[in-house]
């Protein structure tokens, strides 16, 4: 049994990529992993002040939802991201959460497996690429990790037109072969 993580990043309930992070999320549970979705909707996540005291303290200054979340991070197997893809990058609120993450470069973390799940309006393959590489730049900081999978669903612009997409069931079955 693996500890896992979901983040939803959009600030959108219900959301196309909200959907596919609860999809994963029934797939891990089904495999028989102990697994917490946490929604950025309605957290206070503030922006990165950039004073690096984190490094010293081992978290943030600023008294936020933050180390919280990023305690939990800490603690899991597996991280698992979903993020909609707005003008070809992650949501600003994942950016956000990843910058004051910084806090965990020094400390001894657990994960090792981290997931994206992308979705936007467009459906060209390259449309995800550079929310993976910035994501690819937070997991380098962390050695002993690696990007295990990403999954995108291009074409679904309006909420819920995810439903019956096929990137549901892949999803599922990503979660579920973690």
């Amino acid at each position: 049994m693996k500890r896992v993580i979901v983040i939803s990043t959009s600030l959108r309930r219900g959301s196309n990529s909200d959907m596919l992070a609860d999809k994963f999320v029934e797939g891990a549970k089904a495999a028989g992993n102990e697994v917490e979705k946490i929604s950025l909707v309605g957290k206070n996540i503030q922006f990165c002040k950039g004073c690096f005291a984190c490094q010293k303290l081992g978290r943030c200054v600023i008294n936020d939802d933050v180390n919280d979340i990023m305690a939990k991070v800490m603690n899991a197997d597996v991280i698992c991201w979903a993020t909609p893809i707005y003008y070809y990058e992650m949501s600003g609120q994942m950016k956000t959460l990843i910058d004051r993450m910084n806090a965990m470069y020094e400390l001894d973390y657990q994960f090792r497996d981290v997931y994206l799940l992308t979705t936007a309006a467009e459906d060209e393959e390259q449309t995800p690429k550079r929310a993976e590489a910035g994501l690819t730049g937070w997991i380098d900081c962390y050695p002993k990790s690696r990007l295990a999978g990403t999954l995108f669903c291009g074409g679904v612009n309006d909420a819920r037109e995810i439903e019956g997409n096929a990137k549901l069931q892949e999803a599922y079955e990503l979660g579920e072969n973690i």
